[in-house]
């Protein structure tokens, strides 16, 4: 591939100069954290496919995918040409549209446990959401949450989180008065005992339990065997609510997500990223009669102004439809891809004699400088993250976007190809290299 080169010189490059006035109008000179990184974030200028350009001409092979919201890649052509059709109809009306039932009616088709649906605007509202109608059909207060799980920025789910709340070193936020803290229970991943002995004590005070199924927010962590099903088993003989969030695994390991790819039937989910087609939408579902307890029905409030709106769920409609027409080959070649890139960076490890993991499932991967396995959110910590960072430089020089954070994962898209994954490699095996 090739890379633009930037010549060096006393002048400031336009990302630099874009971050200076960036910091003086928006904290931190970014709209979300986990763009932040030193001296300064690149600025985008446009991508496609696999690609992504930055404001001084540089071209990456971007494996960030917008936080894996990509699956097809930048700007996909049938996504565009179908938000330039509905944009000469109009962009926001405000009233119900034929095809917001038509992508309601594809989501509880597709995802098993969805049989009724809302669709709001980011993944943080649908969990905010989920864990609202779930108190309100099981009338106790309570919620469980894991460690390094992150399930948007709202006060009850961001104790422990991770994502940017772990790259920065604030896990519980400020702002977050201590009483609703009380209400949410943070136990390990991975740890059947830990859940076993918390519902013991809280069953009848606790509404949900909300898990990523594979977490994602950590960097890459994943279930160990039989984990899923015990808190499916725990949880449906108490009488809890279970919530998958999917915001990132919906779509991503299989059409039917994480419940899919693990055959469990969880009693909501939430869903988010890759439904968007590369635009904001979430939705979140479940049961029939968990679910009808939303207003106008029953007595759950949920709105919003741009829930629903035509552009977003015209980029859904269109990237789902792609997804279901073409799915056995769509994941079959993602899961090869994702094969490739981590036994080629295992392969790399090994040789370099660098102290690190890789932990992949299907088309998501990550890297974490540690001689631990990496089972939960306390190993994941064992990281190195001077080293990742380092790591993530030298890879930015080569002409490689990964997300800047050791907590954070790895995409591949259908966009790329073998030769794109075995040019990173390369650029890996150089990174690599530098940390001996």
């Amino acid at each position: 591939m090739t890379v633009a080169v930037v010549s060096v010189s006393k002048y400031k490059s336009k990302s630099e100069e874009l971050f200076e006035r960036a910091k003086k109008v928006i904290p931190g000179g970014v709209n979300s954290p986990v763009r932040a990184f030193e001296p300064h974030p690149f600025f985008t200028k446009s991508a496609k496919g696999s690609k992504i350009t930055d404001e001084d001409g540089r071209i990456y092979t971007d494996y960030c995918m917008a936080y894996g919201s990509l699956i097809f890649g930048h700007s996909h052509p049938e996504v565009i040409e179908a938000i330039r059709q509905q944009l000469e109809a109009g962009s926001l009306y405000g009233t119900p549209t034929q095809k917001e039932v038509e992508l309601a009616e594809l989501i509880t088709k597709t995802v098993s446990c969805m049989q009724m649906v809302r669709l709001a605007n980011s993944g943080a509202e649908a969990t905010m959401h989920a864990i609202r109608t779930a108190r309100a059909f099981t009338r106790r207060d309570k919620i469980v949450k894991f460690e390094g799980c992150y399930h948007g920025a709202h006060d009850y789910v961001l104790v422990q989180a991770g994502s940017g709340a772990t790259t920065f070193g604030t896990a519980t936020s400020a702002g977050i008065p201590e009483d609703t803290i009380k209400n949410t229970i943070v136990l390990p991943f991975n740890d059947v005992e830990a859940l076993e002995d918390a519902i013991t004590r809280h069953a009848r005070e606790v509404a949900a339990v909300i898990i990523e199924p594979v977490m994602g927010n950590a960097g890459l962590i994943l279930p160990s065997d039989g984990y899923l099903h015990t808190v499916r088993r725990i949880t449906e003989e108490k009488g809890i609510v279970l919530i998958f969030d999917e915001v990132i695994t919906g779509f991503r390991l299989a059409l039917g997500g994480a419940q899919q790819l693990f055959g469990i039937m969880p009693d909501m989910a939430c869903l988010s990223k890759i439904l968007g087609g590369g635009f904001p939408l979430a939705a979140f579902g479940g049961k029939r009669e968990i679910m009808e307890n939303i207003s106008p029905r029953g007595k759950v409030y949920q709105a919003g102004t741009y829930s629903g709106n035509p552009i977003s769920v015209t980029a859904a409609l269109t990237t789902l439809k792609l997804l279901e027409r073409r799915a056995d080959r769509i994941y079959s070649g993602l899961a090869d891809l994702g094969l490739r890139m981590s036994k080629g960076l295992k392969d790399l490890i090994s040789d370099r004699g660098v102290g690190a993991q890789v932990n992949s499932l299907s088309s998501m991967f990550q890297i974490f400088f540690t001689d631990k396995r990496v089972v939960d959110y306390a190993s994941a910590k064992t990281s190195d993250t001077k080293k990742f960072l380092t790591y993530f430089k030298h890879l930015l020089d080569q002409g490689v976007f990964v997300p800047p954070s050791q907590f954070e994962t790895c995409f591949i898209s259908a966009a790329h190809a073998p030769e794109d994954v075995d040019a990173t490699l390369d650029s890996m095996d150089s990174a690599l290299s530098k940390l001996r």
